[in-house]
C-alpha cells in the first residue's frame, strides 16, 4: 500500500468516531440502543472541514454558511460516516470482536515498516496534524474493521487470484523510462514562504513588511542551494545527511531525500529534464521550479517495460484484499440497516432533510450561474 493510500484510509478512520459521552452530549441520532451525540458531528465536521479542498483554497470559513453546497455536502457525508461506523461497531460488539494490544503493535510495526522507519511515520503524522494518540485510535478501530470484515466472509487472496489479476490486468503494470533520485528543496513559493514567516513570527506584520521578508528569505534559500549544490557536487556522500538537515520537501527528508523510481510525468518538467538528462551518481542543479531550488542526485535508471508478478505480487494481494474487505463491510452494514432501528431525534440531521435543501441550494447556485454568463443587451 502506497503512503499517500495509506494515509487517505488513516484519516478517513480518524473521522469515524462514536458516541463519546463527553461534553455537549445532546443525542441527535438513535441506533438502535446506541446513540451519536452533537459533539460527534462537531468533531468530525470539523475534521472534514479542515481535509475540505474548498477550505485548502482560501474559500473560508464552511461553517458560516449553513445552507450552502459545501457546508450541506459536508454535513451529508459526516451524518452517513457517523452512522455507518455506529452500525459496524455494533455489529463487531455483537461478535465479540475485540483489537488487543499485540494487534495494535503489531498493525502499528507494518505500518512503519512500510513507511521506512519511526521517522518517516512521525514526519507523516506531523505533515497532516494526527497525533499519536489519534493515529493509535485510528488503527485500532482499522484491525478491528479488519477482524469484522474476516468474520463474515473469506476475505483472503490467493497467490492463484493474484496471478489472474496480474495477466488480466498486466497494462496496469507497464512502465515508462524511469530515474530514481533524491532530492533537497529549498522553497521559492512566495505564499508558502509568506505563510512559514508569518506563521512564526511573533507580532503581527504588514503586507509591505511581510512581502520585504518573503523576498529576502527566497534570496536567502537561492543561495543557500547554491552553496550547498557545489558542495555536493564536490562530495555526494553527504548528500542524504544534507536532505536531512536542509530540505524543506519533509516527506522525502526524513529518507535523505530519496523519491524512489518516478517516470518523467511523475515530477514537474523542470525537475524531470533535468533528471532524465543526468547520468547517475551524479549532482545536478539547483534547478528552480514552482516549488524552489532543487538540488538532485540521481542515484539510478530503469529502461521501459512490465513489472514482474513477483516483485508486485505483496502489493497487488494486500490491494486486494483490502477491497474485499471493503466489500464485506458494505454488505454487513446494508444487511444491518434493514435490522436496525434509525432514528434521527434532531431532523436537521435528517439525509433526506438535508438532501432536499442541498438540491435548493444547488438550483440557486445554477440560477446565478446562469444570470452571469447571460449577455448584456444592449
Amino acid at each position: 500500500m502506497n503512503t499517500k493510500k495509506l494515509f487517505a484510509t488513516l484519516l478517513v478512520a480518524g473521522m469515524l468516531l462514536t458516541g463519546c459521552g463527553l461534553k455537549n452530549s445532546q443525542a441527535i441520532i438513535k441506533i438502535n440502543d446506541s446513540t451519536i451525540t452533537q459533539k460527534d458531528f462537531d468533531t468530525m465536521l470539523d475534521k472534514q472541514i479542515a481535509m475540505s479542498p474548498f477550505a485548502k483554497i482560501g474559500m473560508g470559513d464552511i461553517k458560516q454558511n449553513k445552507n450552502g453546497v459545501f457546508y450541506l455536502m459536508t454535513e451529508r457525508a459526516v451524518v452517513t460516516q457517523l452512522v455507518v461506523q455506529n452500525i459496524l461497531d455494533q455489529e463487531a460488539k455483537a461478535r465479540g470482536i475485540r483489537v488487543s494490544n499485540r494487534e495494535l503493535n503489531s498493525a502499528i510495526d507494518k505500518v512503519i515498516d512500510q513507511l521506512g522507519g519511526k521517522d518517516r511515520l512521525s514526519a507523516l503524522l506531523k505533515q497532516n496534524n494526527v497525533t499519536i494518540a489519534d493515529f493509535k485510535n485510528d488503527m485500532r478501530n482499522q484491525v478491528k474493521m479488519e477482524k469484522l470484515a474476516r468474520s463474515v466472509k473469506n476475505v483472503k487472496v490467493s497467490d492463484k487470484e493474484a496471478k489472474d489479476f496480474y495477466n488480466k490486468n498486466i497494462d496496469k503494470f507497464k512502465h515508462g523510462e524511469q530515474v530514481r533520485a533524491s532530492h533537497i528543496l529549498l522553497s521559492a513559493d512566495p505564499i508558502q514562504v509568506s505563510q512559514e514567516i508569518a506563521s512564526s513570527s511573533k507580532k503581527q506584520l504588514s503586507q509591505e513588511e511581510l512581502t520585504k521578508r518573503t523576498a529576502a528569505k527566497i534570496k536567502e534559500n537561492e543561495a543557500l542551494a547554491n552553496k550547498l549544490s557545489s558542495e555536493l557536487k564536490l562530495d555526494n556522500s553527504k548528500f542524504a545527511a544534507y536532505a536531512k538537515k536542509y530540505s524543506q520537501d519533509q516527506g522525502s527528508a526524513q529518507k535523505g531525500g530519496d523519491l524512489g523510481f518516478f517516470e518523467a510525468k511523475a515530477m514537474v518538467p523542470e525537475f524531470s529534464k533535468a533528471a532524465f538528462a543526468a547520468k547517475p551518481n551524479t549532482v545536478i542543479g539547483p534547478v528552480r521550479s514552482q516549488f524552489g531550488y532543487h538540488i538532485i542526485l540521481v542515484v539510478d535508471r530503469k529502461p521501459a517495460g512490465i513489472e514482474p508478478f513477483n516483485k508486485v505480487k505483496n502489493n497487488l494481494k494486500q490491494n486486494m484484499q483490502g477491497e474485499k474487505e471493503l466489500k464485506a463491510l458494505d454488505e454487513i452494514v446494508n444487511a444491518a440497516k434493514k435490522k436496525s432501528k434509525i432514528v434521527y431525534l434532531d431532523k436537521q440531521y435528517d439525509p433526506e432533510e438535508i438532501t432536499k435543501k442541498l438540491n435548493t441550494a444547488l438550483s440557486g447556485m445554477q440560477k446565478n450561474a446562469n444570470r452571469q454568463q447571460k449577455p448584456v443587451k444592449k
